[in-house]
């Protein structure tokens, strides 16, 4: 039978418990394998892709971050000729950029003779679309519980589908990011001595678990009081790699001045607090990098949806009792210690609930037990994850429908962000190469916009450490990371950014983004589709590029993609006259 690990986020087929049924075997393997970048990079739809006839697998891909080869093009790749007459296993329906159909192409081109899906896609401009369009090009696609009877076998590989897109499916249905209550304490249930000593509650191994497990959220959000008493890094402890933002709640701001996260050369530090409190220290942490957030009221689902608008798929709580109580998560990671440290005053995991009977507890589901070193690693879900349709009645799910009608006016206002939005194409993180003659006029091919934008920032320089950083940049594996290696080598020395950087980057932007968009024709026309809209990179941490959070962003990146789409229609209208005219001379003639 089909396990899930204990780790709350990470869904492993091992091969021993696979079951016998060759479409469960193939989509479970799927599920694993789109696990692979699970800490590498931030969170995304996971997405796996296996290529086989019968029980043998000619090939298979995940994808690896946004912006990165889809998987079912990385199988298509390994199967090659192997592909014609095969069967595709996918855990996910294809979808993860919109505008961007690379995956379809790949498999409607590999002559394959079915493709079995084991979820459709959560998110409703995605969702069934790719399914129709393979049907259309006359391609059998059988989809889990819909056109394959789920008998036990399937009923948990569609668990399976389910738990290791979790994130994706709270955001979706929710509109929430998946949140995981992490805890450490004694077997007499105590996080700390009645002192507040808490150093250290769970082994080295169980802290190595907790690095791992914060690589896979988009943030680690903590109390006043863990900064206060504790004094934390919340880093992965790792080279490379996805760095989660870190989150302080404090509503009175009465932190202490020089915590180890106001240091943000490594990692960003956001601090959420009450509207005016203390001024002068909010001053102090945005001169050192650190971003500070005001709300009316600071509570838990406040923040929660602070991380949902802010494109957060998964986020984990690392605080303690006083604040886990009203942050009650979606999962729960619990590491219990096998040691008794007494204490009437000493606190607990979480703090007062209101709840005066047993059978009023919050009950776990899907609970796992795994040993790491000495302790008891407990791992389960307070809230199951949701199905896909609750929420969405046919009504709404017809109005989105229509929307999403190519031959439907666009809103008066378009606005993306991460890869997967609606308008994801536009994002400078898509997956879409551009090739750019160097110096020599030799062709160079960046992976993305990012990569280019990035790797001009130390383009030309004279030293051998900007030199080596551009090469870096240049074979980045995703452009998050190619952002990373610009981002902090920027930061680390700015005296070897391009002279005159500032005024240049919005030149280097637009060039990277015209080439972009004239180098693929379905790009050009959902750019020129919006012809009246306003375009907004809803980045809520980038004021330059993008609008804001409360939309007092400059928005460059929209304005250079209304420019472009400007330019375009004029040069669209002038080719049409151009032809026009042709025409005319030849009947003339």
């Amino acid at each position: 039978m089909f396990s899930l690990s204990s780790h709350a986020l990470c869904v492993r087929a091992s091969t021993a418990q696979v079951p016998a049924q060759i479409p469960a075997q193939h989509i479970l393997k799927a599920v694993k394998i789109a696990d692979s970048s699970a800490g590498l990079t931030a969170p995304h739809p996971n997405a796996g892709c296996v290529i086989a006839h019968g029980p043998r697998v000619v090939g298979e891909g995940f994808l690896y971050a946004q912006g990165t080869k889809s998987a079912e093009v990385q199988a298509v790749e390994r199967a090659r000729d192997l592909s014609k007459g095969a069967t595709a296993y996918l855990n996910l329906e294809p979808g993860d950029c919109h505008g961007d159909d690379s995956a379809l192409k790949a498999l409607t081109q590999a002559n394959l003779s079915k493709v079995i899906i084991g979820l459709r896609h959560p998110l409703t401009h995605l969702r069934g679309k790719a399914i129709e369009a393979l049907r259309a090009e006359g391609i059998t696609v059988e989809v889990l519980g819909e056109d394959l009877i789920e008998g036990e076998q399937l009923q948990e590989v569609t668990r399976a589908c389910q738990l290791i897109n979790a994130p994706l499916l709270c955001r979706a249905v929710q509109r929430l990011p998946y949140s995981v209550l992490k805890y450490a304490m004694t077997l007499d249930g105590k996080i700390a001595a009645n002192t507040g000593h808490a150093a250290w509650v769970s082994s080295s191994e169980s802290r190595r678990r907790v690095f791992a497990t914060r690589g896979r959220s988009d943030a680690v959000i903590v109390g006043g009081n863990t900064v206060r008493r504790d004094n934390p890094r919340l880093t992965t402890r790792q080279d490379g790699g996805h760095l989660p933002v870190r989150i302080v709640m404090s509503r009175c701001m009465t932190l202490p001045p020089d915590a180890n996260l106001w240091n943000v050369a490594n990692a960003p530090t956001i601090v959420m607090t009450q509207r005016g409190a203390r001024r002068e220290f909010q001053a102090q942490l945005v001169a050192r990098g650190v971003e500070v957030v005001e709300f009316d009221f600071l509570t838990p689902k406040a923040v929660m949806d602070y991380c949902f608008d802010r494109g957060f798929l998964s986020v984990m709580w690392e605080c303690g009792g006083t604040l886990s109580a009203p942050a009650i998560a979606s999962g729960v990671i619990a590491f219990v210690a096998p040691k008794i440290i007494g204490g009437v005053l000493a606190p607990s995991p979480v703090g007062e609930l209101g709840m005066v009977e047993m059978t009023q507890a919050l009950n776990l589901s899907d609970v796992a037990f795994e040993q790491t070193g000495p302790d008891m690693l407990i791992t389960g879900y307070l809230q199951p994850v949701p199905a896909l349709y609750p929420s969405v009645s046919a009504a709404v799910e017809l109005a989105l429908a229509d929307y999403l009608t190519p031959s439907t006016k666009p809103p008066a206002v378009i606005t993306f962000y991460k890869t997967w939005d609606l308008y994801g194409a536009f994002s400078n993180f898509s997956p879409h190469p551009i090739t750019v003659p160097d110096e020599d006029g030799n062709d160079v091919v960046w992976n993305s916009v990012e990569h280019y934008y990035q790797g001009q920032k130390f383009r030309g320089v004279q030293d051998s450490l900007a030199i080596e950083r551009v090469l870096k940049i240049q074979v980045a594996a995703s452009p998050e990371e190619a952002a990373r290696l610009g981002r902090s080598f920027g930061r680390e020395r700015p005296d070897l950014l391009c002279p005159d950087w500032d005024e240049k980057k919005l030149d280097v932007m637009y060039k990277a983004l015209r080439l972009k968009f004239t180098s693929y024709e379905a790009l050009k026309e959902l750019l020129l589709s919006t012809a009246g809209s306003v375009i907004v990179e809803a980045s809520p941490n980038d004021l330059f590029w993008g609008a804001g959070r409360t939309g007092a962003g400059q928005n460059n990146l929209g304005i250079l993609l209304m420019k472009l789409r400007t330019e375009l229609i004029k040069e669209s209208e002038g080719n049409q006259s151009v032809k026009r005219q042709a025409d005319s001379a030849a009947v003339t003639a």
